[in-house]
């Protein structure tokens, strides 16, 4: 078949074993025709088609971020933006300078403050919120999701006072005297949250548009997302006008577990560009807010083991309906509690799948932070992904040992659940951390923050993986855990056209040096997304 696009002159790493590496490759419309080497490949051109000279560039499988929050992501970046902030006064200083610049009379929203970056490490207040925005509600996400900060205006909107009451699996903030603090943990943001009102899924994606860009900017040439009913809606709008330039996994909320049963949506159904993923749970909060399920108390907090979301038995209930309707599970677990809990819920339904002779789906633990010693292998017995984001590692270095102490030592732990044999896939979990994949690469590779902390080995250094593995994570595995294995995660013939280029040869290039790779190229469907050349 003659060619559309044949490049030369590469670096490629194609991650299949049948042909490890090639320097060229050829390709007809959306798929991969062949790879080899440079004359062979231009050989197959066919008239009327495109000759590219790589410039001896490194060329990948188009890289998979296997968990954001896209529409959130695609918001976020016309809100105001705190993510990164190192004192408490350089946030406010970040929502003044949006305020003045922004005088719209709706809601002010934004997100990434995280107190334990700062100096005294105290959570925020809606005294100082006050003192900036007084005339409008505030709702600021906290880094993790799993707490918000609002002023008093959104306090008295959502009737917030010393008399509410806390929800279940949430609680409200409050100060010496009774009186809320206007800080939120979990399901207690669902009282504010609800009241703000919701962008359409119209005006969600035009937002995307200008999210896909800076993916393709990136290197990303996939996602799996984790947001709910409006996203979904908004990427059927992207994909139904031919705009959508990602190739999405869309997973489901539990609280939409029934009507997708209801209309009979199974785990793959869809297309190569938007598809059916599993139903995500929560068992637990988050570490940043120490509201991840711990089976033993924080250090220093004898009386918190943090917030259960889910109770086990009532994951197990939904479980059970969603996997007898042929959806796969993703279940939100950051404590050893929470995962060793999820654990056993998988190993309940993977006796039911035996018994009833059902083919195993590919259920997966989003996060899997921090595992009991015990734990370590059942991954692997269960033939559970274990999705994780390496950058969570260095961001939260400082916290899990403040919060968890010894116990540090199996967070985190790729390398350890690698060789247990369990498949690892990697993301961002964008936008709690950035969506660029080069920031997880290096994490995954050297455990060390970009200014070298905590030092020259890294943190707990014997959990690091290799450079091939950590790409293994970022394209292969997140095809095998969509099932996609077919069409995408290598660069072989009859796979689609995804390719991510960078600058820089990844394999040689030192550890240290890995955050100044650039990204050159981004391809897919066989169309250039991004070029710097």
């Amino acid at each position: 078949m003659p060619a559309s696009l044949v490049m030369t002159n590469g670096h490629i790493y194609t991650l299949d074993p049948a042909q490890p590496k090639a320097t060229a490759i050829a390709i007809q419309g959306d798929q991969i025709v062949a790879i080899g080497d440079d004359d062979p490949m231009k050989a197959l051109l066919g008239q009327g088609g495109e000759w590219i000279d790589l410039g001896g560039r490194f060329v990948t499988p188009g890289l998979i971020d296997a968990h954001v929050h896209f529409q959130h992501f695609a918001l976020n970046l016309q809100h105001v933006a705190i993510d990164g902030t190192m004192s408490y006064e350089e946030v406010l200083e970040h929502i003044v300078t949006f305020t003045r610049q922004n005088r719209s009379a709706g809601w002010l929203q934004g997100w990434g403050w995280s107190q334990d970056t700062w100096g005294d490490r105290g959570f925020p207040d809606a005294a100082d919120l006050d003192a900036i925005v007084s005339d409008r509600p505030a709702y600021l996400l906290h880094k993790s999701g799993h707490a918000a900060w609002v002023n008093s205006m959104a306090m008295k909107l959502a009737h917030i006072d010393a008399t509410t009451s806390d929800p279940p699996s949430g609680q409200i903030q409050r100060d010496d005297h009774g009186n809320p603090t206007g800080i939120l943990f979990e399901d207690a943001m669902d009282l504010v949250a609800t009241l703000i009102p919701r962008e359409t899924p119209a005006e969600i994606a035009t937002a995307m548009k200008q999210a896909q860009a800076y993916c393709w900017s990136v290197g990303l040439t996939g996602v799996h997302d984790f947001d709910g009913r409006d996203c979904f809606l908004a990427l059927q709008m992207l994909r139904e006008a031919g705009e959508l330039g990602l190739r999405v996994v869309k997973n489901i909320p539990a609280y939409r577990m029934e009507y997708a049963l209801g209309v009979g949506l199974r785990s793959g159904f869809g297309d190569d560009w938007l598809r059916i993923g599993g139903v995500k749970i929560f068992a637990d909060g988050a570490l940043g807010s120490r509201t991840a399920a711990m089976l033993t108390p924080y250090e220093g907090e004898p009386e918190n083991l943090g917030i259960v979301v889910t109770e086990k038995e009532e994951m197990l209930e939904k479980a059970q309906q969603a996997n007898a309707g042929g959806l796969s599970m993703t279940i939100h677990a950051i404590g050893d509690r929470a995962n060793h809990d999820v654990l056993d819920v998988y190993e309940l339904l993977r006796q039911e799948e035996r018994k009833t002779n059902r083919p195993p789906l590919r259920h997966r633990i989003e996060h899997v932070q921090i595992l009991h010693p015990d734990d370590l292998d059942r991954l692997a017995k269960l033939n559970v992904i274990a999705s994780m984001q390496p950058i969570h590692a260095t961001s939260d270095i400082d916290m899990a040992n403040r919060h968890w102490g010894a116990r540090a030592r199996y967070s985190y732990a790729w390398r350890t659940i690698w060789d247990s044999g369990a498949l690892v896939v990697f993301g961002s979990d964008a936008p709690v951390e950035r969506i660029d994949p080069l920031p997880g690469i290096h994490a995954a590779v050297t455990r060390r923050r970009a200014n070298g902390y905590p030092g020259p080995g890294g943190w707990y250094p014997e959990e690091r993986l290799t450079i091939d593995e950590t790409l293994h994570a970022f394209t292969t595995a997140a095809a095998i855990t969509s099932g996609q294995e077919n069409r995408q995660g290598s660069i072989s013939p009859g796979k689609l056209a995804d390719l991510t280029i960078f600058d820089r040869n990844l394999l040689t290039t030192p550890a240290d040096e890995l955050l100044d790779v650039g990204i050159a190229g981004t391809v897919v469907g066989g169309i250039f997304r991004h070029r710097t050349w």
